[in-house]
């Protein structure tokens, strides 16, 4: 029996690949697809593309275009998500932190250097004419590490999607001071080059079926607020909030303009210091 990894953070946005995995539509193929939860994020599943320790996984747009132009050898075989993702500016909840300026100076809290946490800090900063080069990060590995960070009750800022962080903010433990969008779709789907070398045509096959599943939710997205909100543990009316302005990606178009507009926003921030073309980056199945 042969076993795809697929590597994405435990949030709401991977439902569809929950779905997928409980399916099994390959057994017959002696094919066993496992998803594993990546809380750490982003930065922490390039690393297991980079090394093989995933076969697919479910990335940030930002957060591996960046890794890629840094050597990162897989490739984005599709989007997953193609709305943009809304972070929530967070700070802790008795902080005395009034509005976003206060926090030109403070701290950001991010799950690691090149994730979408550090990333957005940066646009961030570009938004509120803040000088990007002075900002400072706390590195505090993921979610669970942001809340004991703002146990202190200090002015610092943690930047992360601001559906998964609602239960901290109604309880008190977090408060959202801000919100920053990104300025292109979300979630890219990346296979690992060992995938891509030898298993090309099973890739296409979990592409078809999770596109399929992709397109049964946005054509009734009402009937997934329920399993969702019980699988992961949000209000039902913010789980209707958030799925009525999300897009799931029902095919693998991935268009150059989109990695062109993220490449520039890349380069502009200093994130990088050269682009690839789509090509290099997109692999057509």
């Amino acid at each position: 029996m042969e076993t795809i990894r697929i590597t994405g953070v435990p949030e709401h946005f991977n439902f569809p690949w929950q779905q997928l995995v409980k399916k099994q539509p390959f057994l017959e193929d002696e094919v066993e697809l496992v998803w594993e939860n990546e809380p750490r994020g982003s930065g922490a599943m390039n690393s297991a593309i980079r090394t093989g320790a995933t076969d697919l996984a479910i990335v940030l747009t930002e957060s591996f275009l960046k890794d890629k132009v840094e050597g990162n050898p897989g490739k984005i075989i599709g989007y997953h998500v193609k709305s943009p993702l809304v972070w929530g500016i967070h700070v802790p909840g008795a902080c005395e932190v009034q509005s976003l300026n206060d926090l030109k100076n403070a701290p950001f809290l991010v799950s690691r250097m090149g994730s979408g946490s550090h990333l957005m800090a940066y646009l961030l900063a570009k938004r509120e004419s803040w000088d990007p080069n002075s900002l400072d990060f706390d590195i505090i590995s993921n979610l669970d590490g942001a809340i004991n960070s703002f146990k202190d009750n200090k002015a610092k800022a943690f930047l992360w999607e601001k559906y998964t962080t609602k239960p901290l903010v109604d309880s008190g433990i977090f408060r959202r001071v801000g919100e920053i969008p990104t300025p292109w779709p979300c979630f890219v789907i990346v296979a690992s080059g060992q995938m891509l070398k030898e298993n090309k045509e099973l890739l296409h096959k979990i592409q078809k079926e999770i596109y399929r599943i992709n397109k049964t939710l946005m054509e009734d997205k009402q009937s997934f607020v329920l399993p969702i909100s019980e699988n992961y543990k949000l209000d039902k009316k913010d789980v209707q909030e958030w799925i009525a302005q999300t897009s799931w990606a029902i095919d693998e178009e991935v268009p150059d303009l989109d990695i062109n507009t993220t490449l520039d926003a890349l380069l502009n921030l200093g994130l990088i210091n050269k682009r690839l073309a789509p090509e290099e980056i997109i692999e057509k199945l």
